[in-house]
């Protein structure tokens, strides 16, 4: 099915579906349900703020720990947790290693530069081709022209750049890669895209995005790479990006629904492997995305279809998860924008709709919330 995905930013996002708070606690009131999650940090703000206001309509615990990408795709593959997230879509060997998977965008957000320049305030200006060049460190100072160039009447420091990238498997890493690959054919051929980077060793590594936040604020003419919440929380300056019209872009809740609605996203059903989506909104042949930031993506929940292939998964279990993607993926679109990221689009949760009514566990339907 075709979409054209149009973002919108607005807090009431999806009104079509609303249960009271007193429905979804009638279902979860016998005894306690603790359920697990783990995986990116990039959408970790969002899912922990999820997992709080659940609990408290539902008595529902949701333990998520924001551990990677990588590793949430392990665990779940491992069985080891009963719901997975990731950055970018499985790969087809990795989704052919975990037979059942359902692939869930559960939120869009932006993978920002972050820098700790003393005197220099956030805003500056960033290329992709620059950025590139920066992190396979063939620009090393602040006050290289490549960098002076694009920032006119910023007095830039003659000061050694310390990259700070993730230690870790990561999405956020696959997302940022990927447009350095399409921005620089040097970056293409000596590193590429992917979770993990053979990242030159006199690189400072993070783990996760609050280790690569907090690395860039340690080290004085640092930079990294971070999603937006992120960079807001800890207030660390960011800079704006370069996107295909020329423009350098701000990165703002604005800005990332340009890009969401700006492209064309044929999605797969849920069952299928969502790799041929890509890792992120990739804008370079898209016309009329002149406001649009460059490095924008889903996020995904990942899920199995039939769910009683979990050790220790039981009905009232089965229940309380699907009911908490169901009701994620509506009214929980409400906490999106608070925390610096884009709410679904209608026609995204229309199809993830579809998804969540095939979880079966052991054979029947879960919910059809029909």
């Amino acid at each position: 099915m075709n979409y054209k995905i149009i973002a919108y930013v607005e807090a009431a996002v999806i009104i079509a579906v609303i249960v009271g708070f007193a429905v979804y606690g009638l279902y979860f009131t016998n005894q306690p349900i603790r359920l697990s999650g783990a995986g990116a940090t990039f959408p970790a703000p969002l899912i922990q703020k999820w997992s709080a206001e659940f609990k408290d309509m539902t008595g529902v615990q949701i333990n998520y720990e924001g551990i990677g990408s990588g590793g949430g795709v392990k665990q779940f593959t491992e069985k080891t947790v009963d719901f997975g997230a990731s950055d970018p879509p499985m790969k087809d060997a990795e989704f052919s290693a975990a037979p059942g998977t359902l692939q869930i965008p559960i939120t869009i957000g932006g993978v920002v530069p972050i820098y700790n320049i003393p005197g220099i305030p956030e805003g500056l200006n960033f290329s992709g081709q620059v950025l590139a060049d920066i992190f396979r460190l063939n620009i090393t100072r602040w006050s290289d022209p490549r960098i002076t160039t694009i920032n006119p009447g910023v007095t830039l420091p003659d000061a050694e750049i310390i990259v700070c990238r993730r230690s870790d498997s990561s999405g956020t890493t696959k997302v940022f890669t990927s447009f350095l690959s399409d921005e620089s054919a040097a970056w293409k051929a000596t590193y590429g895209a992917a979770n993990v980077i053979d990242w030159p060793s006199q690189t400072i590594g993070g783990k996760g995005n609050p280790g690569v936040a907090a690395a860039v604020q340690q080290n004085p003419n640092s930079i990294g790479y971070v999603e937006l919440s992120y960079a807001l929380e800890s207030n660390i300056s960011y800079g704006k990006v370069q996107n295909a019209a020329g423009k350098f872009v701000e990165p703002t809740l604005e800005t990332l629904a340009a890009a969401a609605s700006a492209v064309s996203l044929i999605l797969p059903p849920g069952d299928a492997s969502w790799a041929s989506v890509g890792s992120y909104f990739n804008l370079h042949d898209v016309e009329g995305a002149d406001n649009a930031y460059p490095i924008a993506s889903f996020s995904y929940i990942l899920v199995y279809k039939e769910l009683n292939v979990r050790s220790g998964m039981t009905l009232e279990k089965a229940k309380a998860l699907t009911w908490f993607l169901w009701w994620a993926v509506h009214d929980g679109q409400h906490y999106a924008s608070g925390l610096s990221y884009v709410p679904l689009p209608q026609a995204v949760v229309t199809h993830n709709e579809a998804t969540l009514r095939m979880i079966t566990f052991n054979g029947q339907q879960v919910n059809d919330w029909a």
